[in-house]
Order: structure tokens, then C-alpha cells, then sequence
């Protein structure tokens, strides 16, 4: 999603794009993902991150709009707002404060309602007992995220851009003169005036071809996929989501585990658990499918946007929001790589910071 987001916007620009994308038995987080567009919490502890999150999620119907008129795909983006559930008062407390920081990182543009358990069960009474509050943010939502992905490769390829499948690119090397030549592990060889690494985890093993020094890593996140149901969950949370075609999508673990992403029993449990604690109607729906996936980690967590100071032309872009924050790929960060004069200043996300 990432990569296709920046194509689309050089594309947009006027370039000519070819997007090298991996096997398919690669580590996807696009394949993998929740499909949320999310607001609350992001960035509490880093005010860069807090303000860029908070321009995606404003640019999002726009995106939203300009994906349908390109591919015929309609995302199915719902932005009318989301809820964290809490059942630990500490953890509750804690997200809390998370919440007035961001909100003072974004200068109290943007207001989160706080509920205790009994105000949420007087707005939603088939909330569970053991919920004990939940916050609200207006702006947060969700996409169907295969469905984004569908509608990034038709608009990419219905705008010019080739997409090329299979290809595991091994070597990035610098031309004399200029230009960079990508070696695969099947023998091809593509030419580049600039290359864009947005290759996810697969990032390690090239970035240092690049002169990039960040290290991205692995983190495991697992999901739990039910039957489809013909009634409506009255409500979406970062947790709990009922995707469009009806089925209820759970998740929110996090685990280091590093390139093992199979689905855990011990996770699936906690999952359901907290599943029928926030909804306890979720009890006899049937759990129809289980994956785990990887995220796609920086050291501290947070986007890199860096271009390389030994390859000109080079440039990695690597997030693990790559829902959320694709209207920013697709508009701002292309005007970033391409120098233009409204470029947005990107050097909070420099990965120089992690020399500091």
C-alpha cells in the first residue's frame, strides 16, 4: 500500500513509475492489516507524528473519491468516528493521558470524548459490563483494506505506472553519470533515474545498498475473522470492526517474534475474550478464519521519509500506518521527493534522529 501510494502520486505528478513488487510469499502488511483510519493516541509522544496522522485522516475522502474515479472501486471508507474500549481502569487512565498530550501537540484542534462505562452503556446498552470507559475520537474510521489495495494497483496501472509482480530485487547499485541499475534474483536488470525503497521488510536487506542506515523490524499483530452477519455493529473501536460485506474483523495484539507470523491458540483466545467482554452478542458468532501478520516497525516506531546522502537520487519511505497515512504519500510526500516548492519539511522523520 505504501509503495502503490507514492506511485499513484508520482504518476499524478507526471512520471514514469514501475513498481518492482516482491513474491507472494512475501511478508505483506497489506494483506495483513486492519484497514483502520486512525487518529487517537498517534504520535502522543512524538508532535510530528501527531500532526501528520492528523493531516491524513482530514485528506482521506478526498483520496477516497479520487481512488473510485480512477479504478471503479469504491474503498467503502467510513469516518464517522471511532472508540477505544478500555477494561483495565489503569490502562484506561493511561490512554488518557496519552490523549491530552496529543492534544496539546495539535494546538486543541482536534477533541476526544472520555466516557465512563456507565455513560458508553447509556449510549450503547449492548456494551459489556466489564468495559469500564472508552474514549471517542470523530475523525477516526476504517476502509475494507483489500479493497484499498484493489483500487491502488488498478488506478497505478490505469494511469500508466507498471506493476511487475515477482520480482525480489537482490542489488541496487548507483550508475556512473547517474541513474541506479536493479538486479532481481531472476536474472532482470531495470534502469532508474531514482529509485524509491518502499519495500517494507523487505527494506533491511537493500537499504544498506542505499546508504540508508535504519533497521526496520518485525512485529507480529494477529487477527480473528467471524461469519458474516446480516445485523450492523452499532459502533467501530481499533479493536472491533465489522468490515462492509458484514464480517467482524478482531484484533490489537502486538508481539516481538520476529519473522513468524503464524497465528498463536493462546492469542485467539485473549482475542475472543476481549471480543465478548466489550460485546457480549459476539458470544455464539463463529470464528470462520486466524492469520497473523508483521507490521512493519522504525526503531522508535515512527515513519522515516530520508533520502540517501551517499546515492542522490535514492530516497526510503517506511511506516507502519500505511492506511492512514496514505493521502499524505499520495500528495506531500510525492511533492517532497520531487523538491517541489511546496514541499512539506519532512527532517522530524530524517532517519538521522536515530544518530542522536
Amino acid at each position: 500500500m505504501v509503495g502503490l501510494s507514492v506511485a499513484l502520486g508520482l504518476l499524478q505528478a507526471g512520471q514514469k513509475v514501475t513498481v518492482l513488487d516482491g513474491e507472494d510469499g512475501d511478508f505483506r502488511a497489506s494483506q495483513g492489516n486492519f484497514g483502520l483510519v486512525w487518529l487517537q493516541g498517534k504520535g502522543a509522544n512524538y508532535a510530528p507524528y501527531a500532526k501528520l496522522s492528523y493531516l491524513a485522516v482530514q485528506q482521506w475522502s478526498q483520496l477516497a473519491s479520487l481512488l473510485k474515479d480512477l479504478s471503479g472501486l469504491d474503498v467503502s471508507l467510513d469516518q464517522s468516528g471511532g472508540f477505544e474500549f478500555f477494561t483495565d481502569p489503569a490502562e484506561f487512565d493511561e490512554f488518557k493521558d496519552q490523549l491530552k498530550s496529543q492534544h496539546d501537540h495539535l494546538g486543541g484542534q482536534v477533541s476526544h470524548d472520555v466516557l465512563t462505562g456507565e455513560e458508553l452503556r447509556k449510549m450503547h446498552p449492548e456494551i459489556g459490563q466489564d468495559v469500564v470507559g472508552a474514549t471517542f475520537c470523530a475523525h477516526d474510521g476504517h476502509v475494507n483494506p483489500l479493497r484499498l489495495l484493489g483500487s491502488l494497483q488498478r488506478a497505478v496501472t490505469n494511469l500508466g505506472g507498471q506493476i511487475i509482480s515477482g520480482m525480489t530485487v537482490s542489488n541496487v547499485a548507483s550508475i556512473t553519470g547517474g541513474g541506479f541499475s536493479l538486479s532481481t534474483m531472476a536474472g532482470n536488470t531495470f534502469y532508474a533515474d531514482r529509485v524509491v525503497l518502499c519495500a517494507g521488510l523487505g527494506s533491511a536487506k537493500l537499504a544498506p545498498q542505499l546508504g540508508f542506515k535504519s533497521v526496520v523490524r518485525p512485529q507480529r499483530g494477529e487477527l480473528l475473522i467471524t461469519e458474516k452477519l446480516g445485523s450492523r455493529i452499532p459502533f467501530l473501536s481499533s479493536t472491533i470492526r465489522q468490515v462492509d460485506e458484514g464480517g467482524v474483523q478482531i484484533g490489537g495484539t502486538k508481539a516481538d517474534t520476529g519473522y513468524d507470523n503464524s497465528e498463536t491458540l493462546e492469542v485467539m483466545c485473549g482475542l475472543a475474550k476481549h471480543a465478548v467482554a466489550v460485546l457480549p452478542a459476539l458470544a455464539d458468532v463463529r470464528v470462520i478464519r486466524a492469520w497473523g501478520a508483521l507490521r512493519v516497525l522504525s526503531p522508535d516506531g515512527y515513519p522515516v521519509y530520508t533520502q540517501s546522502p551517499e546515492k542522490p537520487g535514492a530516497y526510503m519511505v517506511t511506516c507502519h500506518s500505511g492506511v492512514t497515512l496514505a493521502p499524505f504519500h499520495v500528495s506531500g510526500l510525492v511533492d517532497w521527493i520531487q523538491n517541489a516548492s511546496n514541499a512539506p519539511d519532512l527532517g522530524a522523520f530524517d532517519e538521522a534522529r536515530f544518530a542522536v
